[in-house]
């Protein structure tokens, strides 16, 4: 039966070799072209056959970088050791969230749910979005705020990291953050200005904390008051360490490729290093920036205002700040003057367009708690780079704290 079926594969091919030659012979020079379109077509339908099939390639190699991305991550875990909060899976955190079903807020790099743990404590599950940075501030939040313990610092109660799934679980902070109440005209809570001093004392407790009472020194590099959250007591608390940095504790310059921040709070140098070196004055001018607003009740960047002398809310506020007179600020009365004072002259200071010439947030807690009467007014702030560092002039009161003291321009951190 194989001989026979071999026998007549043979026939059949020489058949077929006959017939291609006698046809080919016959065929004309329009038929040779015919056959040559033909021919092409057949490769153009090939080639696109073959794009299909490597389009599995392709995904493989883009599944090999988010699995690179989380080995990564799970080496970063296994370095932390004992230190790493602890670890849930993705179906704890469908539990806890009750599958997601109470949205808190969305950024832009995730999206924050209110969640309940077994004991009944409430709190904030922060799911990371896939295609923000490869892991980058899964691993930021973790190395940072996961080191942390001050009452000024939520707190991270725990973390999730199973394939391309990343949670950040943390304390719930039931009075939302602070731009809420600052920025509404008609907030659901009237804060008043006594309030919000202590508020920006805490926060510059938790800054200071974060800058000099770490084993391992942090800058948060976006200060502002969307990431200031508010306890049930309204006790402040720093939040989202997404770009954060961690700084060796003898280390006061830091390096930096890129720029990091919000715009409104980002310190002239991060965007230019001809304005000075990025250390923790960094932070310091956002926090300046922010207490300004917290005084103003408004953004110091109002695109809103026609008046375009008013655009820029530092100098129009220090235009107004006339030691013999009334602040001219909405909402400041005669009891909280000194209050508002001290908060604008603090806020001042740190926002100092050179690095040198703001004080360190120990220096800003003190300032806060001192008297008004010992703060000299500091020069005005500027939109650029001045030629040559900014010294007070000489004509200032006289304080306790000198303008050396609170330049304090070898205390970076």
């Amino acid at each position: 039966m194989l001989s026979s079926r071999s026998d007549n594969f043979k026939g059949c091919g020489k058949e077929l070799s006959q017939n291609f030659l006698t046809a080919f012979s016959l065929r004309s020079f329009s038929g040779l072209a015919a056959g040559v379109s033909g021919f092409l077509l057949a490769c153009t339908v090939f080639f696109l056959y073959r794009f299909q099939h490597n389009r599995a390639p392709m995904s493989i190699l883009f599944w090999k970088k988010k699995s690179d991305d989380a080995k990564n991550i799970e080496a970063f875990l296994e370095s932390y050791g004992s230190l790493a909060p602890k670890r849930y899976r993705y179906c704890d955190v469908k539990k806890i969230t009750k599958s997601f079903r109470d949205k808190l807020g969305q950024g832009g790099y995730g999206t924050v749910y209110k969640g309940s743990m077994d004991n009944g404590c409430l709190v904030a599950v922060k799911m990371l979005s896939s295609s923000k940075g490869y892991g980058d501030e899964f691993v930021n939040e973790v190395s940072s705020i996961g080191r942390t313990s001050h009452v000024n610092i939520v707190s991270l109660l725990g973390f999730c990291s199973e394939g391309s799934k990343r949670a950040l679980i943390y304390e719930f902070m039931p009075n939302g953050s602070l731009d809420k109440y600052i920025y509404s005209e008609r907030p659901e809570v009237d804060l008043g200005l006594e309030r919000l001093y202590q508020i920006a004392i805490g926060i510059a407790r938790g800054l200071e904390y974060l800058h000099r009472g770490c084993s391992t020194r942090i800058v948060h590099f976006d200060i502002k008051p969307h990431n200031i959250l508010l306890d049930q007591e309204f006790c402040p608390k720093i939040a989202d360490f997404g770009l954060a940095k961690l700084c060796p504790p003898k280390v006061s310059i830091l390096s930096m490729a890129d720029t990091r921040g919000t715009i409104g709070y980002i310190a002239p140098e991060v965007f230019s290093r001809n304005f000075g070196v990025v250390s923790s004055k960094s932070d310091v001018y956002s926090y300046g920036m922010m207490v300004l607003e917290m005084v103003g009740g408004r953004q110091n960047i109002d695109v809103g205002v026609r008046n375009t002398s008013e655009v820029y809310f530092p100098h129009w506020i220090y235009e107004h700040l006339d030691q013999d007179g009334d602040l001219q600020v909405h909402g400041i009365t005669k009891e909280t003057e000194e209050i508002a004072r001290k908060m604008i002259l603090v806020g001042l200071w740190c926002i100092q367009t050179a690095p040198g010439n703001r004080p360190s947030m120990s220096k800003v807690v003190d300032m806060l708690q001192g008297s008004v009467d010992d703060l000299p007014i500091p020069p005005k702030p500027y939109l650029s780079a001045p030629s040559e560092p900014i010294i007070a002039s000489s004509s200032e009161p006289k304080s306790s704290y000198g303008i050396r003291e609170l330049m304090n321009s070898s205390d970076h951190l």
